[in-house]
């Protein structure tokens, strides 16, 4: 079956749309080894069956898009090739249509110290749109669907991305990780969102990789400087320690108000960090009823 027919904005016009969950949590339940800096990159480049392995997982789950193992890769033509290749298999193999989202993680993530979630990295937008740039180059060459400007922290890195954009054609979505009502190196959201509210590269804009808790009010946020569709892809409220490579999970984690994202504007929903497909696929029951009036 071909992938899925259509681009994915004209879908956002019409309905919500869900997406995958986490790889990173998948591949481990898989047995795989994630160690070293290239994270879910490494099983990309060792064993890239178990990758297509977890993306079939979140299809027979009832994803409709797949995000790609290039997050934490750097300038690896390569790689970030066949990243959009495995996702495209389990894309076409699926029994529904399904779209390929590219990743293009932020700088903090080829660092693999936890520097996402702070941003601030002592970099210019100029280096930061030349370290950017060939990742997102080669990447459209492998023809995804659309590219996930994914856990950006911080203002100056989102300008980065979307000068790199500028121009291509391409198109994208752009999703901040959030705390506290604030991007992660305290940006206030508005001001963040507004940047890509007249790109029009940018076919949705919204958060991930935060606590469900902050997604309400940073889809409000956004709601109040464009009218793009709104994304909202959090973890399950679990803390990353840098230091030891492990996630702090929350004692009482809180159930996900979807309905409320939805009635916010929010038209591609599903999981980070720690989702997996079981969660996805009870989001697909609440996602394709109509949101509250």
């Amino acid at each position: 079956m071909p992938r899925a027919t259509g681009p994915l904005a004209e879908t956002l016009a019409r309905r919500a749309v869900l997406l995958d969950g986490g790889l990173s949590n998948q591949l481990a339940d898989q047995g795989c080894d994630l160690s070293g800096a290239l994270w879910t990159g490494r099983v990309l480049a060792e064993s890239p069956g178990q990758v297509e392995a977890a993306h079939t997982a979140y299809v027979r789950a009832g994803a409709e898009v797949l995000i790609t193992a290039s997050y934490q890769i750097g300038d690896d033509p390569g790689l970030l090739e066949r990243s959009v290749r495995v996702a495209d298999g389990a894309a076409r193999a699926a029994g529904h249509g399904v779209w390929v989202a590219a990743s293009v993680g932020p700088y903090g993530a080829v660092l693999a110290d936890g520097s996402e979630y702070r941003g601030r990295y002592g970099l210019g937008r100029g280096e930061l749109a030349a370290f950017h740039r060939p990742r997102v180059e080669a990447l459209l060459a492998a023809g995804p669907d659309v590219l996930a400007l994914e856990t950006v922290p911080d203002t100056d890195e989102a300008e980065a991305l979307l000068r790199v954009l500028a121009g291509t054609g391409a198109r994208a979505w752009l999703s901040y990780t959030v705390a506290g009502g604030r991007t992660r190196a305290g940006q206030p959201l508005a001001e963040a969102f507004a940047l890509a509210a007249d790109a029009p590269e940018v076919i949705a804009v919204g958060v991930n990789c935060c606590d469900p808790a902050d997604v309400l009010p940073a889809l409000e946020a956004a709601a109040s400087v464009t009218a793009k569709p709104l994304l909202a892809y959090p973890n399950d409220g679990s803390v990353w320690d840098a230091g030891t490579r492990t996630w702090h999970a929350p004692v009482h984690p809180a159930p996900w108000p979807t309905a409320a994202w939805r009635a916010a504007g929010a038209r591609l929903v599903g999981g980070c960090c720690r989702v997996g497909p079981p969660w996805i696929a009870a989001l697909r029951a609440s996602l394709h009823h109509p949101p509250p009036v």
